[in-house]
């Protein structure tokens, strides 16, 4: 004979809970958020309600915050701990309302409400061991990674840094290599520069003393001198005998 389970009721489930009474919203409504919590740490089902495009999901936050605080104050476990163990929705009064329709009838209209109850619980010993172990190798894959990533952008920067200093530097390199060519050049040129003044000196005294005109007496004949000295006489004879 099979042995009896014991059914544990759902209002004397072990945990702390909280409840909003009164929802003006179906159940049906939200048990489709509250499957998506159940079971979950605290804070992952506080990001998922977060996220969730629900109308009923704010109010399911408003209540998993305040089991979550009767946990912290009224049993002492902290919120790293605890998990939704149960979450559920009940069927609360319906609200009856009517429309007036065509021939004076009226047209029923029903305003569901319910009650959502959340129960937050305390891991195990061993499923907190996991859950420190999964959080520390986490956070060091974490870190791993974002060091990983500094590597990377340290790597980029500097690449950039030098692809952008890289034309300066040739820049520079060719004035410095142009100056010292210059100095290298600069003694040679001096020093062939005074060899060729002695020269350059000697050549033109050379063409000086070659353009120099002899003097015009060593040129002219003697006859030609005699001539016009008698001429002369000539003249001033005549100038006397007209007087």
């Amino acid at each position: 004979m099979a042995a009896a389970r014991s059914i544990v009721k759902t209002n004397e489930r072990p945990g702390t809970r909280a409840q909003v009474r009164y929802v003006r919203m179906s159940a049906s409504k939200a048990r489709v958020v509250l499957d998506l919590i159940r079971g979950k740490h605290v804070g992952e089902a506080s990001q998922i309600l977060a996220f969730s495009e629900r109308l009923v999901a704010t109010v399911i936050m408003k209540c998993l915050r305040s089991a979550v605080a009767n946990a912290e104050h009224n049993d002492d476990i902290p919120a790293e701990e605890l998990y939704v163990s149960a979450c559920y929705a009940d069927e609360g009064p319906t609200l009856k309302r009517y429309r007036p329709r065509a021939r004076g009838r009226a047209g029923r209209i029903h305003k569901q409400t319910c009650h959502i109850t959340i129960v937050v619980s305390r891991y195990d010993e061993d499923d907190l061991d996991e859950l420190r172990r999964r959080a520390e190798e986490r956070g060091s894959s974490q870190a791993s990674s974002s060091s990983a990533d500094r590597r990377r952008r340290v790597a980029r920067s500097r690449a950039a840094d030098t692809e952008a200093s890289e034309p300066e530097d040739t820049v520079e390199e060719t004035a410095e290599d142009t100056d010292t060519e210059a100095d290298t050049a600069s003694p040679a040129a001096g020093a062939d520069a005074a060899a060729d003044i002695p020269a350059a000196t000697e050549v033109a005294d050379e063409g000086v003393a070659e353009e120099a005109p002899e003097d015009s007496t060593d040129d002219v004949p003697e006859d030609a001198t005699s001539s016009d000295e008698e001429r002369s006489d000539d003249g001033a004879a005549e100038s006397e005998e007209t007087t």
